[in-house]
């Protein structure tokens, strides 16, 4: 399993997609919007800050305490800036189009945000520093370097 970690990372290195991730990328958001696999998984659209056009990509969703969360598995991203520049408001797709407010988590109530999201999602293991069997509380020295987003309904 060791070689898919490494493949992970490689799609990724520099903490930004290279041209197969982007393919790959793109594909995996059409099946997500589609609601071809299963719930935890969606099309995250975002207006991009400079474009102004929707950029999708795929999003592992998780859910802690009642709330579902989209957590940055790359840190901070260009999806992240693109986010707080639309205040928030984004298209979530699986099957359906959901209009929502994606509200950020302070950095103090992320770790067992995080340490759900890295049981459920197997392709951000290898980007988070903190093991899939560590406690809850071993996520919390790395909290201020993953955004973690709250889904809300409705885009205000």
């Amino acid at each position: 399993m060791r070689w898919y970690a490494d493949y992970l990372r490689w799609l990724y290195r520099g903490g930004r997609p290279n041209l197969f991730a982007r393919l790959q990328n793109r594909a995996s958001a059409l099946m997500f919007a589609a609601g071809v696999l299963p719930h935890r998984v969606a099309a995250l659209g975002i207006r991009g800050r400079r474009s102004g056009r929707i950029i999708w990509f795929p999003v592992v969703l998780t859910e802690f305490d009642g709330h579902r969360y989209i957590v940055s598995m790359l840190g901070e991203t260009n999806w992240v800036r693109n986010l707080r520049a639309a205040q928030g408001r984004a298209v979530l797709r699986h099957g359906r189009r959901e209009k929502v407010r994606l509200a950020e988590v302070e950095p103090a109530f992320r770790a067992p945000i995080l340490w759900h999201y890295v049981q459920v999602a197997p392709g951000a293991r290898p980007h988070i520093p903190v093991g899939r069997d560590a406690a809850p509380a071993a996520f919390e020295r790395i909290t201020a370097d993953y955004p973690v987003f709250r889904i809300e309904p409705g885009a205000r």
